[in-house]
């Protein structure tokens, strides 16, 4: 199993100087990618939690992170397609490609959607999201293949061409994200891999390998071949915490929870401290939050 590690995009440590110290370090210590993630708002009352309060755009950190790395790959957990146009997405994710350069370094993870108040902010309809889903696939394809391309929701038109191309042929891996039957038949048939969300836990999360390896399997593709990436919401605590749980204790506890996950058939898991409300938040103390995510680089690190 692969590991990665999520930049600061969250809370008060999501600074400038943080993302540039995290990226240089992950990759001078071997991590296999760095992510990012969407929130585009939040309530004023917090009630989503302390990581969805302040969050950074999530293709611009990457952008940033690739100017200051030459292997990591670049990943983001999820864009929310119907906040986006699958068109202009299909444009800045090659443009991103292509400055990251060594080949191609993004991943896309792809989500539905979830806030009531997100829907309502970009003006899209909530229901019917799993409809739209399989037309923005299939129309970030059609773009970035230049074909012609006419659905319920998008639609490319003839004789067209989107350019630069991204440096991944046919297009960087898309990950789908979501826990329903209906996504993990979608991401086994569409896509090159699933990825888990925040809360979901090793049982939640072995259960949806299996349905999407299955969905491939039903689809004439190799399940082999699917990539499997898990959101390490990783809280270190100290030993004896009422907390403890998967991916929360201590560095020893949290390692050993890593070996239950790639058990499950997880390919590539990222650490993201950005779900530990003592420091994603914008309320912690971002120096305190960064000597932590260091500690944690260096005990973590394949």
């Amino acid at each position: 199993m692969k590991i990665g590690f999520g930049l600061p995009v969250s809370g008060s440590w999501a600074t400038r100087e943080h993302m540039a110290r995290v990226a240089v370090r992950a990759e001078q210590l071997g991590y296999h990618s760095l992510w990012s993630f969407q929130r585009l708002l939040s309530p004023g009352d917090g009630a989503w939690g302390e990581q969805y309060r302040s969050v950074h755009a999530p293709l611009i950190p990457l952008a940033y992170a690739a100017a200051l790395t030459e292997r990591v790959r670049l990943g983001v957990a999820v864009v929310n397609l119907p906040f986006v146009n699958p068109a202009v997405l299909a444009k800045e994710v090659s443009s991103l490609d292509v400055v990251s350069g060594f080949g191609g370094r993004v991943d896309l993870g792809l989500g539905i959607g979830w806030s009531d108040e997100e829907f309502t902010a970009t003006g899209v309809a909530k229901r019917g999201r799993g409809r739209r889903s399989d037309d923005f696939l299939r129309t970030l394809k059609a773009v970035w293949a230049d074909e012609a391309y006419s659905g319920r929701y998008y639609t490319v038109p003839p004789g067209v061409a989107s350019d630069p191309k991204p440096l991944q042929r046919p297009h960087p891996p898309i990950l789908l994200g979501g826990g329903s039957e209906a996504t993990f038949k979608r991401a086994g048939l569409l896509c090159e891999g699933w990825v888990s969300g925040s809360q979901m836990g090793p049982e939640v999360i072995g259960a949806a390998v299996l349905a999407v390896r299955a969905a491939a399997q039903e689809a004439g593709r190799d399940p082999a071949a699917l990539r499997f990436v898990a959101r390490g919401a990783v809280k270190v605590r100290p030993a004896g915490s009422p907390e403890r749980k998967p991916l929360t204790g201590t560095i020893d506890e949290i390692r050993a929870d890593l070996e239950s996950y790639e058990a499950i058939g997880v390919t590539e898991l990222f650490v993201d401290l950005n779900f530990d409300p003592e420091i994603g938040s914008p309320t912690a103390d971002p120096e305190v939050s960064m000597r932590r995510a260091e500690q944690a680089l260096e005990a973590f690190a394949p």
